[in-house]
């Protein structure tokens, strides 16, 4: 199955470590104002979303779906459920983090959505890669330089690290006290995170 991956009109400024990313399968949605990412992504959508209060809309062939200005979804939202409906299971948002807080705060919080809907999803800007870790374990190659777990959905239990330079077994990470920032995996170790209730927010850096 195709990956859907969707782009917005957050400012990028490492193209190269997105274009990293990016896979010729992948299913493309612009999200308005994405669009100016195209050339320099150089990737063709296979679908463009939209209010377009931001961006003009383009004269192309490419399926567009207009949306009205006033709604409850973002475009990027919206682009989201669109890609559920079409019956995607993996998901890759770019463009989604930076520039104005209130959208970055709502495309982060699109993961808990997706994986309410049994979906994977991730976020990527300059600096890093986000997802998700709730029911499976995840892990964390040495290629990254750090990683910090973040709660925003309740207090999350059971919290167990391996294989980094900070462990911990069966701790709890309250959303109000977000002790677990900055982290690294040991030396050619894979680190592991595991957690036996509630949903953290696994942010791997570059450097």
């Amino acid at each position: 199955m195709k990956r859907c991956v969707i782009i917005g009109g957050a400012p990028i400024g490492r193209y190269d470590r997105i274009r990293a990313l990016l896979e010729e399968s992948d299913y493309t949605i612009y999200c308005d104002s994405g669009l100016k990412h195209r050339e320099a992504l150089g990737k063709a959508p296979d679908l463009i979303i939209g209010d377009f209060d931001s961006y003009e809309r383009p004269d192309t062939d490419v399926e567009t779906i207009v949306l009205p200005t006033v709604k409850d979804d973002t475009d990027t939202m919206f682009a989201v459920k669109e890609g559920i409906r079409r019956g995607f299971e993996d998901f890759l948002l770019i463009g989604a983090l930076g520039g104005r807080l209130d959208h970055t705060m709502v495309n982060v919080y699109s993961l808990l959505y997706l994986d309410d809907k049994g979906k994977n999803g991730a976020i990527a800007d300059d600096f890093s890669v986000v997802r998700l870790v709730s029911r499976t374990p995840a892990e964390i190659e040495p290629k990254w330089a750090f990683f910090s777990l973040v709660n925003i959905d309740g207090s999350a239990h059971g919290v167990t690290i391996r294989d980094a330079k900070y462990e911990l077994t069966d701790a709890e990470i309250p959303c109000s006290f977000q002790y677990a920032t900055s982290n690294e995996p040991l030396p050619n170790k894979t680190a592991t995170v595991s957690l036996k209730e509630g949903r953290l927010l696994l942010i791997c850096d570059y450097e």
